[in-house]
């Protein structure tokens, strides 16, 4: 073969290998932006020269993404010994229309290398809507359980977006970040299709948290780390939590104090009785619960746990009181790899709606921990008797599934991937009206 054949046939495949490996856009998700007419698309390349563009195009027939969009690239270098360097694009969508399905791929204009075809649904407008949602924590790279079950779900259409609820990947910077390359890889079907919305977990605490703010974007950076933030989403005013500041000090005592004054404002703002007449239902989410009864000596199962009652010695700056004085109807956390359901709860005394309807016009939050989604630690046994306050507890890897109806109806059920994918438990919530328990 002549020379100058094989020299541009090395040259040829050297390009190809080039854009597939180094520049290809790999853990690509999205999440939500300011309000209905925004969605926010983030990803990864080994490359530092290539622009960051998303294309997208409404979706119908034989319509392939068309109209431009410009983002930012940041260099990402991993603090551990080999020093793993990405570039993390995000690309802001605008002017969306509420509601409307979308066709969107990302890539780089320069190189003109670009992911396949995503699809995605704008979040519609107003309260008078009924989402559905996808909750979990604890989801690791390896036994990752429920991925399978939960990806056919997604391909049915049966959620408008995900809560992932602390711990990812088990670790995001293990093995000098290639670990958290691969888990956001592999959540890429569900999360380049979904709002992937996020709060941190005790396993994204190596090097205060970086992993965690460079790969995730949320809808407000107003406390400037990504660590709490809040958004509307049809009748419900949802609230994300960092619950590791009052484990890790040493990151955030100072941010713990602004988590729980800024979390007084917004419960104060989203019970002005205009805001909370159309977004009736407030629901909280954490990593570490307030209340469990498994058998591993977490916070949760102490009698004075410090996301319920504060900072220890002075009892100061806990959740629970203000969960109740402003009327958070649904907590939702994982951390145990477990399910467990309480009875509506408050100071460690339930508070049923009756004996007979304990979750109609319940008179206390809500609890739900569902941390069970499968990860390499297994799961966290339960002590043999539990507190009054627990209703129902399984240690089948599986997710919970939560539809809001309306101002009055909340449903929400357990799955077992254990057992195929069958509801083992389902409850009802009920509310005549929603503030203040007191």
């Amino acid at each position: 073969m002549d020379s100058a054949i094989i020299l541009a046939f090395i040259m040829c495949f050297a390009f190809q290998c080039y854009t597939c490996v180094y520049i290809k856009p790999e853990q690509i998700h999205l999440s939500y932006g300011e309000d209905p007419t925004y969605m926010v698309v983030k990803w990864s390349t080994s490359n530092a020269s290539m622009s960051s563009t998303g294309m997208i195009a409404l979706k119908s027939a034989g319509v392939k993404p068309n109209k431009a969009v410009q983002g930012r690239s940041e260099q990402f270098v991993d603090p551990g010994t080999a020093h793993h360097t990405q570039y993390i694009h995000t690309v802001t969508f605008s002017g969306l229309s509420p509601g409307s399905e979308y066709v969107y791929q990302v890539g780089s204009l320069t190189e003109d290398v670009w992911s396949q075809v995503y699809t995605f649904r704008a979040m519609r407008s107003g309260s008078d809507w009924s989402p559905s949602v996808a909750l979990y924590g604890d989801f690791g790279l390896s036994n990752h359980q429920s991925l399978q079950r939960l990806t056919l779900d997604k391909e049915k259409g049966m959620y408008d977006a995900i809560l992932h609820v602390g711990d990812f990947a088990y670790d995001m910077d293990s093995d000098n970040g290639y670990t958290g390359d691969k888990f956001m890889n592999m959540v890429e079907p569900l999360a380049s299709e979904l709002p992937y919305m996020t709060c941190p977990g005790n396993h994204e605490n190596k090097y205060n948290f970086t992993h965690y703010k460079r790969r995730f974007s949320m809808p407000s950076d107003e406390n400037g780390d990504l660590m709490f933030y809040s958004f509307n989403m049809g009748p419900v005013h949802f609230i994300s939590l960092s619950t590791e500041y009052y484990f890790f000090i040493q990151y955030g005592l100072v941010q713990a104090l602004r988590q729980y004054y800024w979390l007084l404002d917004d419960l104060k703002e989203a019970n002005k009785p205009e805001n909370r007449k159309q977004r009736p239902w407030i629901i909280a989410y954490g990593h570490r619960p307030m209340y469990c009864s498994n058998t591993d000596k977490d916070d949760c199962t102490k009698h004075h746990s410090i996301v319920r009652d504060g900072i220890p010695v002075i009892h100061k700056y806990g959740l629970e009181q203000m969960f109740y004085d402003y009327g958070v109807d649904l907590a939702i956390w994982a951390h145990e790899h477990s399910y467990e359901r309480l009875w509506p709860v408050f100071d460690d005394k339930v508070y049923n709606g009756s004996k007979t309807e304990p979750y109609t016009n319940p008179k206390a939050p809500v609890h739900i921990i569902t941390g069970s989604a499968g990860c390499q630690e297994n799961h966290d046994p339960f002590i043999p008797d539990p507190r009054p306050w627990s209703a129902f507890r399984s240690d089948d890897y599986g997710y919970t599934r939560m539809k809001v109806f309306n101002s009055s109806h909340l449903y929400l059920e357990q799955v077992s991937d254990d057992k195929g994918g069958a509801v083992i438990d389902k409850i009802w919530i009920k509310k005549d009206s929603h503030g203040r328990f007191h």
